[in-house]
């Protein structure tokens, strides 16, 4: 994740010290910290979303894990003390025991979040998601009205994920937008940034798109496309910022962010640019995230090094704990994954930036090379920026 309001605005966020090791508890280096831990609780969905990283649809999907396997889980992970634990699917809500579950893992002293298309919070759930303690409850909202809907498959969707939105809201908890930038919802980035506003919505993901599950590279933005994108979000969390609205505002899976961020304060303050950019390399950009920072345990109990890689299997929770799948650097894709610079090719491995980029979302070079170490495709910088060569971008 990259933070634009700590970056571009320099307002301190929650998790400074694990994003760039600023305030307590602050691991050494990035390289050294637990993962936060992405579970997908449920494979099915009442929703059909078009770019749906799992391919999930309304129906039942065996070999899931039991409520005893899950709590088993749930007191790995606590003990291995990782820093969150994010409940997704398919829709978490749609597995019955998921409430129960969150309560307990809060009450083994986890930070838990929930991550939903909220059409199923209505004003029960979600004053249980508060009694809980849910750190966060992050709504997947990918447009206004019909272009949501579309994005959804499901007519309706968006009312029901206001009413979800403001169900949260009305009962103090802490709820955000999670928005994947497709050419089918970028039109739509102005009017969603008027509707974190006017609804009070505390924090925002922007998500680039990976080519994983239903997700399709017909649907990505061209590299000019995703610049005016970026554009729009660094204007628009700037003008929250200086008229003294509180809002988290993140873009994620792309650490090609990272530098389009330097080099926009390069020119409008050095100074502060170089403070940015010391965060950033520290940080480490994509090079500390899949494998290391980032993890995920899917519905039938397998490991991954992120949500997005179901491809490369590291364990099953079922038969080895996460902790021990995870602390075995004897996997050939997790050494490499945790120390990636060396093995890093085209672009990537000559790009100037790598140590603030890190070479970006690997598995997007895997989906469209068949090699993880190869070029990021998604990187919307052009040769000249990096330090390769001088081409115009289109």
């Amino acid at each position: 994740m990259v933070n634009i309001t700590k970056l571009y605005c320099g307002v301190d966020q929650p998790a400074d010290n694990l994003r760039y090791g600023h305030g307590h508890g602050s691991p050494k280096s990035a390289s050294e910290r637990r993962p936060i831990v992405v579970w997908n609780v449920t494979r099915t969905c009442n929703l059909k979303c078009v770019h749906c990283y799992s391919d999930s649809f309304a129906q039942k999907y065996p070999g899931e894990l039991t409520h005893e396997q899950a709590v088993a889980n749930i007191d790995d992970v606590a003990a291995f003390k990782v820093p969150a634990l994010l409940f997704s699917g398919g829709e978490p809500l749609v597995r019955p025991d998921t409430l129960e579950l969150m309560e307990y893992a809060t009450k083994k002293g986890l930070r838990v979040t929930l991550s939903t298309n909220g059409t199923m919070i209505d004003e029960t759930i979600a004053a249980r998601l508060k009694q809980i303690g849910a750190t966060y409850v992050g709504i997947s909202l990918d447009g206004i009205g019909p272009t949501n809907d579309h994005f959804r498959g499901v007519t309706g969707a968006f009312d029901k994920a206001v009413r979800g939105f403001r169900n949260c809201t009305a009962v103090g908890q802490k709820v955000g937008l999670r928005l994947t930038l497709t050419r089918r919802n970028c039109m739509d980035l102005h009017q969603i940034f008027d509707f974190i506003e006017a609804e009070g919505v505390q924090r925002a993901c922007f998500y680039h798109l990976v080519y994983s599950g239903r997700g399709s590279a017909a649907d990505e933005l061209k590299p000019v496309e995703v610049r005016k994108a970026m554009d729009i979000i660094f204007e628009r969390t700037m003008s929250f910022h200086k008229r003294g609205l509180t809002k988290e505002i993140l873009t994620v899976d792309n650490h090609a962010d990272n530098v389009y961020l330097y080099l926009k304060l390069r020119e409008l303050n050095p100074e502060f640019a170089e403070q940015v950019y010391q965060l950033m390399k520290w940080n480490g950009g994509g090079a500390n995230s899949s494998g290391i920072g980032i993890s995920n345990i899917d519905t039938q109990g397998n490991v991954h090094p992120d949500q997005f890689w179901q491809m490369a299997t590291l364990g099953n929770v079922k038969e080895r704990p996460f902790s021990e799948i995870w602390s075995d650097n004897s996997n050939p894709l997790l050494a490499g994954l945790r120390n990636r610079l060396p093995l890093l090719k085209g672009r990537c491995g000559v790009c100037r930036y790598k140590e603030i980029c890190g070479g970006s979302f690997r598995v997007r070079a895997l989906q469209v090379y068949g090699d993880p170490w190869a070029e990021d495709p998604a990187c919307y910088l052009s040769d000249e920026e990096i330090g390769v060569a001088t081409t115009p971008v289109t």
